[in-house]
């Protein structure tokens, strides 16, 4: 592949992974102001979120065969143009119904483009790990960029509703670099859809390990997707403006970087998962504690951040270090990530309900904190057993 042939590529890798988060994320900071002006409930608002994520987990099976249909890369411009109606959309949102279809219809697409990516970095890189790293960065700054500049483009387009939908111009844009791809190939298998593996399948889900480490993924991105959709509103209802709020959920973000690419190093360094696994909850744990007490949510943030980056990483590894072969690896993976995501939903509609029952969120602040209590006792689980050396497998990435 030449330079031209690799650089080209890449973009068009950037450039999709940077719709698969605003969508969500673009939402938090506005979510008071989207609350009063569509009179929605708590836990009607926090569907903008919960359902985007549950829509990540229930479609992603859906990817590969649509792939084999229409090619990766076509399926990939197809669900950035559903991406990008949806969110162009929410600019007509004047009801909640309206805002609720955007969130279903973008999750829908985001579940579709988040394999598919993977699987053309494998198929197009002879060494994909460094193309997952700059995947993987673009989710992040993706991410950022949505909270960060939320309330700025509502401030100067003087609407939530026109910041909500100008991060449909994202699609469009990677929209040059999909539709007509240099090379256009089906995919031509699937590790679940081979006869020979249906054994392996069954004995993973009767496995207590495999449920485990789906237990694990699951918590985590409970508590991610449930911070990112609360915390501002949090923040404000300490007394902190939407602006300064908003800030705070893209130092959140930004404080994810350096955790997620140092952990794993770390990890497989010192070799002694139980440590990196509590300790990034610890970081969680104690950010959780100020803002129960109302201390210091900017050092709060930081702390969050970088307990989710740290456990980010390490549920993406441990399905590759527990399995046996490449196929159980695949399966893991995909096992902990589509039931993660569906109960990751959960996440921010029980807080939004319990904010609506007792109008406040002391109640829902102790109940992240102890689901983090929950994670920990699993994380001492997972880290006791042996890891395998399967240095020999290589596997491609996913990423939130």
């Amino acid at each position: 592949m030449n330079i031209k042939h690799k650089i080209i590529p890449i973009i068009a890798i950037i450039l999709a992974s940077f719709n698969l988060r605003p969508v969500i994320t673009s939402v938090s900071p506005l979510l008071g102001t989207i609350r009063q002006t569509l009179h929605m409930s708590a836990a009607t608002a926090s569907l903008l979120t919960s359902l985007a994520v549950l829509c990540m987990g229930l479609f992603a099976p859906f990817a590969i065969k649509l792939a084999n249909r229409w090619s990766i890369e076509r399926t990939i411009a197809y669900a950035l143009i559903l991406i990008g109606l949806a969110t162009a959309t929410r600019y007509f949102a004047n009801t909640a119904w309206v805002m609720l279809v955007t969130a279903l219809l973008s999750g829908i697409g985001i579940a579709i483009v988040g394999p598919l990516l993977s699987g053309y970095i494998k198929e197009k890189f002879a060494n994909p790990s460094r193309v997952v790293g700059i995947y993987s960065l673009a989710l992040v700054v993706g991410a950022a960029l949505g909270s960060g500049l939320s309330i700025p483009l509502s401030n100067f387009f003087h609407s939530w509703q026109a910041s909500s939908a100008s991060w449909a111009i994202l699609a469009l844009i990677a929209l040059f670099f999909w539709w007509k791809p240099i090379e256009q190939k089906a995919v031509t298998a699937s590790v679940t859809n081979s006869p020979s593996k249906s054994n392996s399948v069954k004995q993973m889900l009767m496995n207590q390990k495999a449920w485990l480490l789906t237990g694990f993924f699951g918590l985590m991105a409970f508590m991610f997707y449930t911070i990112m959709a609360w915390l501002p509103p949090i923040a404000e209802n300490l007394g902190y403006s939407k602006h300064d709020a908003g800030m705070m959920l893209t130092l959140l973000t930004i404080a994810q970087m350096p955790a997620t690419f140092l952990v794993p190093i770390l990890n497989n360094r010192f070799q002694h998962r139980a440590v990196w696994l509590v300790g990034s909850s610890s970081l969680e744990l104690i950010g959780l504690l100020m803002l129960l007490f109302s201390y210091n949510p900017w050092l709060s943030s930081i702390l969050i951040g970088l307990g989710a980056g740290g456990l980010f990483s390490l549920g993406l590894t441990l399905p590759i270090d527990e399995a046996k072969d490449i196929h159980e690896a695949s399966f893991l993976a995909a096992m902990t990530q589509s039931v993660g995501f569906v109960f990751a939903a959960l996440g921010p509609f029980f807080v939004g309900l319990v904010r609506d029952f007792t109008g406040n969120f002391t109640t829902a602040i102790i109940g992240m904190i102890i689901i983090v209590l929950v994670m920990i006792l699993i994380q001492l689980k997972i880290g006791n057993q042996k890891q395998p050396q399967m240095h020999h497998i290589h596997m491609k990435k996913t990423t939130f």
